[in-house]
């Protein structure tokens, strides 16, 4: 099937296009590129006519910190109707970008393994893919997948393991960043190094069954925030939870996530990440070798700013061949 038939097939909600389509965008054979541009054009705002519906959310933080457990207890809960509140269960894809391993080149840590989710649930779809040589940032790829799925999906979910100031990678394609913090950790300090605390919409300190070590983490988390001016309406949230049975917190942050989505303009928010996304995909595609070849970065950004919304990395690719061939 063609990736223009699979991108018409996600467009009309047909989510068991879903891993065919992850396959096209994954690869990164000659033809399968073309495929993956006449795909995105499928799902492009221009063909949806507006942004696609799903919610991205970005999750984040040290390896460790209980991420995929608190992906559990979050799948759980998204995938739970509410009858009594008129709520309908909402379909879920999970990317877990782990590092890769040196040998093979494939997923080191398996996230996707760590997940409790049901196999014969066709409302969720869980993917592992290698980061490549991006340790701790996004898979070559991971923009395009998350475009593509939320045309078909209501949450879309990229979860990174996160090293250093590779956590902020998330920010250019996600709407809605959580970065995940484990109590006692230390990390605080190191955020605000980093830089990272500037990053997240909602901050999670897992594991508040600890007690006393939680809250201390949460103050610290909210005392960082006041010192960054982070404060007042519209401020990042720090909400403590608890992934293990019974669940503590895990409904405060679905609220949290879909609150922040509803205040967002969305669709300058997708436009400003998705083009900083196309220029950093094309560099580290291309090189700055390849920039040059377009006419340097602010000649790119020149042309991005022609382009149809969700067609901006085929517009630079498609540059550079011309370039190449003159």
């Amino acid at each position: 099937m063609s990736g223009a038939e699979l991108g018409k097939r996600l467009r009309d909600g047909d989510l068991a296009a879903a891993p065919a389509v992850l396959n096209i965008l994954e690869s990164r054979a000659p033809g399968d590129l073309e495929q993956a541009k006449a795909l995105l054009h499928e799902v492009s705002p221009a063909a949806l006519g507006g942004e696609a519906q799903g919610h991205i959310i970005g999750v984040t933080g040290p390896p460790g910190a209980g991420k995929s457990t608190l992906l559990s207890a979050l799948l759980r809960a998204w995938r739970a109707a509410d009858g009594a509140a008129g709520a309908r269960a909402r379909t879920v894809a999970m990317l877990a970008v782990d590092p890769s391993s040196k040998r093979s080149g494939g997923s080191l840590l398996g996230d996707r393994a760590r997940i409790d989710f049901d196999p014969s649930d066709r409302g969720v779809l869980i993917r592992s893919t290698a980061a490549g040589n991006r340790l701790g940032g996004l898979a070559p790829g991971t923009r395009a997948a998350a475009q593509a799925l939320a045309a078909a999906f209501d949450v879309v979910v990229i979860e990174t393991v996160g090293v250093g100031q590779a956590e902020t990678e998330v920010a250019d394609v996600a709407d809605t960043v959580a970065v995940v913090v484990q109590p006692g950790s230390g990390d605080v300090l190191q955020f605000l190094k980093a830089g990272i605390m500037e990053t997240p919409d909602v901050l999670v300190v897992t594991k508040a069954d600890l007690g006393k070590l939680a809250l201390h983490t949460r103050r610290d988390l909210s005392a960082a925030l006041r010192s960054l001016g982070a404060s007042g309406p519209g401020a990042t949230r720090v909400i403590a939870v608890s992934s293990l049975p019974p669940a503590e917190g895990i409904e405060e942050l679905v609220s949290a996530l879909d609150e922040h989505r509803a205040t967002l303009d969305l669709a300058q928010r997708r436009l400003r990440t998705r083009r900083a996304s196309a220029l950093l995909e094309f560099a580290s595609e291309h090189g700055e070798q390849g920039l040059r070849a377009v006419g340097g970065r602010r000649e790119a950004e020149r042309l991005l700013e022609g382009q149809d919304p969700g067609l901006d990395a085929p517009a630079l690719v498609a540059a550079l061949e011309k370039r190449m061939a003159a």
